[in-house]
Protein backbone atom coordinates (compact mmCIF):
# COMPACT_ATOMS: atom_id res chain seq x y z
CA UNK A 1 0.00 0.00 0.00
CA UNK A 2 2.72 2.40 0.74
CA UNK A 3 4.23 1.90 -2.61
CA UNK A 4 0.79 2.34 -4.39
CA UNK A 5 0.68 5.47 -2.43
CA UNK A 6 4.06 6.52 -3.28
CA UNK A 7 3.59 5.77 -7.17
CA UNK A 8 0.49 8.09 -6.99
CA UNK A 9 1.67 10.72 -5.83
CA UNK A 10 4.41 10.53 -8.65
CA UNK A 11 1.98 9.80 -11.40
CA UNK A 12 -1.49 10.90 -10.30
CA UNK A 13 -2.89 10.82 -13.80
CA UNK A 14 -2.11 7.56 -14.32
CA UNK A 15 -4.57 6.16 -11.84
CA UNK A 16 -7.50 8.40 -12.91
CA UNK A 17 -10.40 6.50 -14.26
CA UNK A 18 -10.74 6.23 -17.58
CA UNK A 19 -14.39 8.00 -18.39
CA UNK A 20 -13.00 11.18 -16.41
CA UNK A 21 -10.18 11.46 -18.64
CA UNK A 22 -12.06 11.47 -21.69
CA UNK A 23 -15.07 13.63 -20.17
CA UNK A 24 -12.17 16.01 -19.30
CA UNK A 25 -10.12 16.59 -22.52
CA UNK A 26 -13.55 16.78 -24.26
CA UNK A 27 -14.98 19.38 -22.28
CA UNK A 28 -11.73 21.32 -22.07
CA UNK A 29 -11.73 20.98 -26.31
CA UNK A 30 -14.89 22.11 -26.59
CA UNK A 31 -14.75 25.41 -24.52
CA UNK A 32 -10.64 26.52 -26.29
CA UNK A 33 -12.60 25.71 -29.70
CA UNK A 34 -16.13 27.54 -28.73
CA UNK A 35 -14.44 30.32 -27.98
CA UNK A 36 -12.38 31.83 -30.79
CA UNK A 37 -15.57 30.77 -32.70
CA UNK A 38 -17.96 33.07 -31.45
CA UNK A 39 -15.67 35.87 -31.20
CA UNK A 40 -14.96 35.77 -34.82
CA UNK A 41 -19.07 35.60 -35.35
CA UNK A 42 -19.69 38.17 -32.44
CA UNK A 43 -17.02 40.32 -34.74
CA UNK A 44 -18.29 39.75 -38.29
CA UNK A 45 -21.62 40.41 -36.92
CA UNK A 46 -20.58 43.67 -35.42
CA UNK A 47 -18.42 44.99 -38.57
CA UNK A 48 -22.05 44.36 -40.56
CA UNK A 49 -24.22 46.02 -38.34
CA UNK A 50 -21.74 48.98 -38.11
CA UNK A 51 -21.53 48.66 -41.98
CA UNK A 52 -25.10 48.64 -41.99
CA UNK A 53 -25.57 51.47 -39.51
CA UNK A 54 -23.18 54.03 -41.45
CA UNK A 55 -25.17 53.21 -44.76
CA UNK A 56 -28.88 54.02 -43.31
CA UNK A 57 -26.87 56.96 -41.60
CA UNK A 58 -25.31 58.10 -44.76
CA UNK A 59 -28.56 57.32 -46.85
CA UNK A 60 -30.65 59.64 -44.70
CA UNK A 61 -28.70 62.60 -44.42
CA UNK A 62 -28.33 62.28 -48.10
CA UNK A 63 -31.98 62.30 -48.80
CA UNK A 64 -32.53 64.91 -46.28
CA UNK A 65 -30.14 67.34 -48.06
CA UNK A 66 -31.51 66.35 -51.11
CA UNK A 67 -35.32 67.39 -49.85
CA UNK A 68 -34.10 70.08 -48.33
CA UNK A 69 -32.10 71.42 -51.40
CA UNK A 70 -29.25 71.62 -49.03
CA UNK A 71 -26.95 71.66 -51.95
CA UNK A 72 -24.82 73.63 -54.52
CA UNK A 73 -25.23 73.41 -58.08
CA UNK A 74 -22.52 75.17 -60.18
CA UNK A 75 -23.62 77.43 -63.64
CA UNK A 76 -22.14 73.97 -65.79
CA UNK A 77 -24.49 71.93 -63.65
CA UNK A 78 -22.21 70.16 -61.07
CA UNK A 79 -23.92 68.53 -58.69
CA UNK A 80 -21.13 68.32 -55.92
CA UNK A 81 -23.05 66.18 -53.36
CA UNK A 82 -24.62 63.66 -55.88
CA UNK A 83 -21.29 63.28 -57.17
CA UNK A 84 -20.01 62.18 -53.71
CA UNK A 85 -22.70 60.51 -52.90
CA UNK A 86 -24.18 58.99 -55.74
CA UNK A 87 -21.38 59.05 -58.88
CA UNK A 88 -18.24 57.99 -57.00
CA UNK A 89 -19.46 55.15 -54.86
CA UNK A 90 -20.99 53.56 -57.61
CA UNK A 91 -18.10 53.71 -59.53
CA UNK A 92 -15.63 52.71 -56.81
CA UNK A 93 -15.87 48.71 -57.42
CA UNK A 94 -14.99 48.95 -61.00
CA UNK A 95 -12.03 51.12 -59.59
CA UNK A 96 -10.59 48.93 -56.83
CA UNK A 97 -12.13 45.49 -57.53
CA UNK A 98 -12.43 45.17 -60.99
CA UNK A 99 -10.02 47.11 -62.65
CA UNK A 100 -7.42 47.29 -59.45
CA UNK A 101 -5.82 50.95 -60.83
CA UNK A 102 -2.86 51.76 -59.62
CA UNK A 103 -2.27 55.77 -59.72
CA UNK A 104 0.95 56.96 -60.31
CA UNK A 105 2.22 60.81 -60.19
CA UNK A 106 -0.44 62.31 -58.22
CA UNK A 107 1.47 64.77 -56.37
CA UNK A 108 2.29 66.74 -60.36
CA UNK A 109 -1.43 67.42 -60.29
CA UNK A 110 -1.69 71.23 -58.10
CA UNK A 111 -3.38 70.99 -54.50
CA UNK A 112 -5.17 74.31 -55.48
CA UNK A 113 -5.94 76.42 -58.56
CA UNK A 114 -6.21 75.41 -62.26
CA UNK A 115 -4.80 72.90 -64.51
CA UNK A 116 -5.52 71.09 -68.16
CA UNK A 117 -4.76 67.13 -67.56
CA UNK A 118 -4.54 65.71 -71.26
CA UNK A 119 -4.80 62.07 -71.46
CA UNK A 120 -4.95 59.31 -73.96
CA UNK A 121 -8.39 57.67 -75.05
CA UNK A 122 -9.25 54.16 -75.34
CA UNK A 123 -11.71 51.03 -75.06
CA UNK A 124 -14.64 51.72 -76.90
CA UNK A 125 -16.44 52.89 -74.04
CA UNK A 126 -15.37 55.92 -72.01
CA UNK A 127 -14.63 53.90 -68.96
CA UNK A 128 -11.35 55.16 -68.83
CA UNK A 129 -12.51 58.98 -68.42
CA UNK A 130 -14.43 58.26 -65.25
CA UNK A 131 -11.79 55.90 -63.79
CA UNK A 132 -9.70 59.29 -63.98
CA UNK A 133 -12.10 61.32 -61.76
CA UNK A 134 -11.90 58.40 -59.36
CA UNK A 135 -8.45 58.39 -59.29
CA UNK A 136 -8.16 62.21 -59.17
CA UNK A 137 -10.61 62.63 -56.04
CA UNK A 138 -9.59 59.69 -54.25
CA UNK A 139 -5.60 59.41 -54.20
CA UNK A 140 -5.42 63.43 -54.56
CA UNK A 141 -4.86 65.22 -50.95
CA UNK A 142 -7.54 67.42 -51.22
CA UNK A 143 -10.06 65.24 -52.97
CA UNK A 144 -9.99 67.60 -56.20
CA UNK A 145 -13.21 66.95 -58.56
CA UNK A 146 -12.12 65.91 -62.13
CA UNK A 147 -14.00 68.56 -64.50
CA UNK A 148 -13.74 66.43 -68.16
CA UNK A 149 -14.27 67.80 -71.38
CA UNK A 150 -16.98 65.58 -73.52
CA UNK A 151 -18.27 64.81 -77.01
CA UNK A 152 -21.47 66.34 -77.91
CA UNK A 153 -22.81 62.77 -78.34
CA UNK A 154 -23.01 62.39 -74.54
CA UNK A 155 -25.08 65.47 -73.97
CA UNK A 156 -27.37 64.52 -76.93
CA UNK A 157 -28.67 61.41 -74.57
CA UNK A 158 -31.87 62.28 -72.89
CA UNK A 159 -30.36 60.35 -69.20
CA UNK A 160 -26.77 60.46 -69.69
CA UNK A 161 -26.84 63.97 -70.37
CA UNK A 162 -28.11 64.58 -66.90
CA UNK A 163 -26.10 62.81 -65.01
CA UNK A 164 -22.49 63.46 -66.73
CA UNK A 165 -23.43 67.12 -65.90
CA UNK A 166 -24.30 66.42 -62.33
CA UNK A 167 -20.91 64.77 -62.20
CA UNK A 168 -18.75 68.08 -63.62
CA UNK A 169 -18.66 67.15 -66.98
CA UNK A 170 -19.39 69.73 -70.00
CA UNK A 171 -18.91 70.00 -73.76
CA UNK A 172 -15.55 69.96 -75.00
CA UNK A 173 -15.04 73.29 -76.18
CA UNK A 174 -12.57 75.70 -76.05
CA UNK A 175 -14.86 78.50 -74.16
CA UNK A 176 -16.49 76.22 -71.30
CA UNK A 177 -12.61 74.94 -71.19
CA UNK A 178 -11.65 78.67 -70.67
CA UNK A 179 -13.81 79.65 -68.15
CA UNK A 180 -13.79 76.29 -65.92
CA UNK A 181 -9.88 76.77 -66.09
CA UNK A 182 -10.19 80.68 -65.51
CA UNK A 183 -12.65 79.73 -62.24
CA UNK A 184 -9.23 77.56 -60.76
CA UNK A 185 -10.82 74.26 -61.87
CA UNK A 186 -9.18 70.96 -62.66
CA UNK A 187 -10.40 69.81 -66.15
CA UNK A 188 -9.22 66.58 -68.20
CA UNK A 189 -9.90 66.72 -72.15
CA UNK A 190 -8.95 63.29 -74.36
CA UNK A 191 -8.18 64.80 -77.35
CA UNK A 192 -7.97 61.74 -79.32
CA UNK A 193 -11.91 61.84 -79.15
CA UNK A 194 -13.68 58.99 -81.19
CA UNK A 195 -10.39 58.23 -83.45
CA UNK A 196 -9.02 56.85 -80.05
CA UNK A 197 -11.66 54.83 -77.81
CA UNK A 198 -13.10 53.75 -81.66
CA UNK A 199 -10.08 52.69 -82.86
CA UNK A 200 -9.47 48.87 -83.58
CA UNK A 201 -7.05 46.54 -81.85
CA UNK A 202 -4.77 46.09 -83.49
CA UNK A 203 -3.66 50.02 -83.10
CA UNK A 204 -3.94 49.94 -79.22
CA UNK A 205 -1.33 52.29 -77.42
CA UNK A 206 -0.90 53.96 -80.87
CA UNK A 207 -1.94 57.66 -80.15
CA UNK A 208 -4.32 58.79 -82.54
CA UNK A 209 -3.90 62.74 -83.77
CA UNK A 210 -4.51 65.56 -81.15
CA UNK A 211 -7.20 67.63 -82.98
CA UNK A 212 -6.16 71.13 -83.46
CA UNK A 213 -4.52 72.04 -80.37
CA UNK A 214 -7.56 73.79 -78.81
CA UNK A 215 -7.04 72.33 -75.30
CA UNK A 216 -3.27 74.19 -75.90
CA UNK A 217 -4.86 77.39 -77.18
CA UNK A 218 -7.27 77.61 -73.41
CA UNK A 219 -4.49 76.27 -71.02
CA UNK A 220 -2.13 79.15 -72.88
CA UNK A 221 -5.11 82.05 -72.35
CA UNK A 222 -5.62 80.87 -68.80
CA UNK A 223 -1.93 80.26 -67.87
CA UNK A 224 -3.06 76.85 -66.65
CA UNK A 225 -0.35 74.30 -66.56
CA UNK A 226 -0.79 70.45 -68.77
CA UNK A 227 -0.74 67.84 -66.93
CA UNK A 228 -0.06 64.90 -69.65
CA UNK A 229 -2.00 61.75 -68.08
CA UNK A 230 -1.28 57.94 -69.66
CA UNK A 231 -3.42 55.67 -68.95
CA UNK A 232 -2.58 51.64 -69.60
CA UNK A 233 -5.35 48.85 -69.00
CA UNK A 234 -8.11 50.37 -71.11
CA UNK A 235 -7.53 49.53 -74.52
CA UNK A 236 -7.64 45.61 -73.30
CA UNK A 237 -11.37 46.01 -71.74
CA UNK A 238 -13.59 45.77 -75.16
CA UNK A 239 -10.78 44.63 -77.59
CA UNK A 240 -12.31 46.18 -80.50
CA UNK A 241 -11.44 43.55 -83.62
CA UNK A 242 -14.30 44.79 -86.43
CA UNK A 243 -17.29 47.46 -86.77
CA UNK A 244 -20.25 47.66 -88.56
CA UNK A 245 -20.25 50.43 -90.16
CA UNK A 246 -23.58 50.82 -91.50
CA UNK A 247 -25.31 49.72 -88.42
CA UNK A 248 -23.67 52.77 -86.68
CA UNK A 249 -24.94 54.64 -89.56
CA UNK A 250 -28.32 53.83 -89.21
CA UNK A 251 -28.35 54.55 -85.45
CA UNK A 252 -26.33 57.70 -85.44
CA UNK A 253 -22.77 56.11 -83.77
CA UNK A 254 -19.25 56.89 -84.75
CA UNK A 255 -18.67 52.76 -84.74
CA UNK A 256 -20.62 50.14 -83.74
CA UNK A 257 -17.76 47.61 -82.21
CA UNK A 258 -17.41 43.83 -82.67
CA UNK A 259 -15.53 42.76 -80.02
CA UNK A 260 -14.61 38.93 -79.10
CA UNK A 261 -17.93 38.61 -77.04
CA UNK A 262 -19.65 41.25 -78.37
CA UNK A 263 -22.63 41.01 -79.77
CA UNK A 264 -22.29 37.12 -80.17
CA UNK A 265 -22.71 36.99 -75.76
CA UNK A 266 -25.52 39.41 -75.96
CA UNK A 267 -25.66 41.56 -72.70
CA UNK A 268 -22.83 39.76 -71.10
CA UNK A 269 -20.29 40.57 -73.75
CA UNK A 270 -20.93 44.35 -72.68
CA UNK A 271 -19.04 43.12 -69.12
CA UNK A 272 -15.80 44.61 -69.33
CA UNK A 273 -12.63 42.13 -69.63
CA UNK A 274 -10.61 43.07 -65.72
CA UNK A 275 -7.89 44.58 -67.35
CA UNK A 276 -5.15 45.86 -64.69
CA UNK A 277 -5.25 49.45 -65.05
CA UNK A 278 -2.14 52.46 -64.51
CA UNK A 279 -3.09 55.73 -64.79
CA UNK A 280 0.24 57.64 -64.46
CA UNK A 281 0.23 61.31 -63.99
CA UNK A 282 3.23 63.34 -65.80
CA UNK A 283 5.45 66.21 -64.91
CA UNK A 284 3.38 69.57 -65.65
CA UNK A 285 4.01 71.44 -68.73
CA UNK A 286 3.85 74.91 -68.38
CA UNK A 287 1.80 77.84 -70.35
CA UNK A 288 2.16 81.34 -68.57
CA UNK A 289 5.80 82.04 -69.85
CA UNK A 290 3.99 81.74 -73.58
CA UNK A 291 2.83 85.08 -74.90
CA UNK A 292 -1.05 86.25 -75.22
CA UNK A 293 -0.75 85.84 -79.34
CA UNK A 294 0.81 82.03 -78.96
CA UNK A 295 -2.41 81.22 -78.21
CA UNK A 296 -3.64 82.26 -81.81
CA UNK A 297 -0.27 81.14 -83.39
CA UNK A 298 -0.73 78.08 -85.38
CA UNK A 299 2.68 76.66 -85.26
CA UNK A 300 2.97 77.82 -81.61
CA UNK A 301 -0.16 75.41 -80.88
CA UNK A 302 1.19 72.38 -82.68
CA UNK A 303 4.54 72.30 -81.30
CA UNK A 304 3.10 71.87 -77.75
CA UNK A 305 0.27 69.85 -78.81
CA UNK A 306 3.04 67.47 -80.53
CA UNK A 307 5.07 68.35 -77.11
CA UNK A 308 2.19 66.69 -74.89
CA UNK A 309 1.50 63.84 -77.66
CA UNK A 310 4.99 62.58 -77.78
CA UNK A 311 5.27 62.95 -73.76
CA UNK A 312 2.31 61.08 -73.65
CA UNK A 313 3.10 58.24 -76.44
CA UNK A 314 6.69 57.46 -74.72
CA UNK A 315 5.53 57.37 -71.41
CA UNK A 316 2.68 54.32 -72.67
CA UNK A 317 5.57 52.87 -74.08
CA UNK A 318 7.71 52.70 -71.16
CA UNK A 319 4.71 51.43 -68.72
CA UNK A 320 4.13 48.74 -71.56
CA UNK A 321 7.36 47.70 -71.53
CA UNK A 322 7.41 47.67 -66.86
CA UNK A 323 4.06 45.32 -67.20
CA UNK A 324 4.13 41.49 -67.39
CA UNK A 325 0.54 40.46 -67.63
CA UNK A 326 -2.23 42.28 -69.52
CA UNK A 327 -4.81 40.70 -66.21
CA UNK A 328 -2.12 41.07 -63.60
CA UNK A 329 0.38 43.73 -64.42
Amino acid sequence: MDARRASENRHPSGFVEPTSIAETTLVSTGGVSELPQSSLEQSIADSVRASLADQITGGADFLRKRLAGDYFVDDFGFDQHFAENVALPLLRPLFEKWFRVDVVGIENLPVDGAALVVANHAGVVPIDGLMTSVAVHDHHPTNRHLRMLAADLVFELPVVCDLARKAGHTLACTPDAERLLSDGELVAVFPEGFKGIGKPFSERYKLQRFGRGGFVSAAMRTGAPIIPCSIVGSEEIYPKIGDLTPLARLMGMPYFPITPLFPHFGPLGMIPLPSKWTIEFGTPIVTDTYDASAAEDPMELFEVTDHVRETIQQTLYRALARRRNVFLG
